[in-house]
């Protein structure tokens, strides 16, 4: 089930003329965020660069934004975000930036209003610790890494 919240959003600079962010599809769990350039942004292979996307939002208490890249661009272009997911913590008010690199074969060039990036909002929780001496088995227990196959 599917839960809506409002969140505060501003246009900063000259980014009064880019779509907001929004669904794709009824099913979409992210929001497409845009390309705030102000001239075309060539992104060599092998670089990166941090995209603006014109906009700051507050969160409310309890929720964070998650900035994931775009499946499109990745198998497309080789495009992707570091620092991926990104987190916007409910207490951050500065405009919300985009770390693109391009690991393609091929420069990439970023347009205003490329969509670059979605941004998925979630609850959280916090987490309080008690340190114990044990922790319980399982069957899987330490095994990571692959170790299943």
């Amino acid at each position: 089930m599917t839960h809506t919240i409002i969140v505060p959003i501003r246009r900063i600079g000259s980014a009064g003329d880019l779509p907001m962010p929004d669904y794709m599809s009824p099913g979409a769990s992210g929001v497409d965020l845009y390309a705030a350039v102000n001239h075309d942004e060539v992104l060599d292979p092998g670089t990166r660069k941090l995209i603006p996307t014109g906009i700051e939002i507050a969160l409310p208490d309890g929720f964070e934004a998650q900035i994931r890249p775009r499946s499109g661009l990745a198998i497309h272009n080789g495009v992707t975000l570091l620092n991926s997911p990104g987190t916007i913590d409910a207490d951050y008010r500065g405009e919300i930036k985009i770390i693109l690199i391009n690991l393609g074969t091929e420069p990439f060039v970023i347009k205003r209003g490329d969509r670059i990036a979605q941004m998925v909002v979630h609850s959280i929780c916090r987490v309080s610790w008690r340190e114990v001496d044990e922790l319980k088995k399982t069957l899987r227990n330490d095994g990571g890494f692959g170790h299943t196959g």
